[in-house]
């Protein structure tokens, strides 16, 4: 994969988390349970585009994201070096 897919309507933020061990934690403590599968992604995106965005607590201090909003999806997918690589599947 090299991007994301656009967000549906009733979710207005693509949040990107900082460490595999959340990115996990969220495909198979939540996801798997809400909707049947979780899936954990690795990518790496341009500092620059970062930079315009502060990272976000979301819980604890583990718990570190980006907050990109849905109408910034397409530069942030212009920002993605290389390919998503899946690491992880949860069913």
């Amino acid at each position: 994969m090299r991007a994301f897919p656009p967000r549906l309507a009733d979710q207005p933020i693509f949040y990107p988390v900082t460490s595999e061990a959340y990115a996990t934690q969220i495909a198979r403590d939540w996801n798997v349970p809400a909707s049947g599968s979780g899936f954990v992604t690795r990518f790496e995106v341009r500092r620059s585009f970062l930079d315009r965005y502060s990272v976000q607590h979301a819980g604890s201090r583990a718990h570190l994201e980006y907050w990109i909003p849905a109408e910034d999806l397409s530069a942030f997918n212009d920002a993605i070096v290389g390919e998503i690589q899946l690491v992880a599947e949860f069913r």
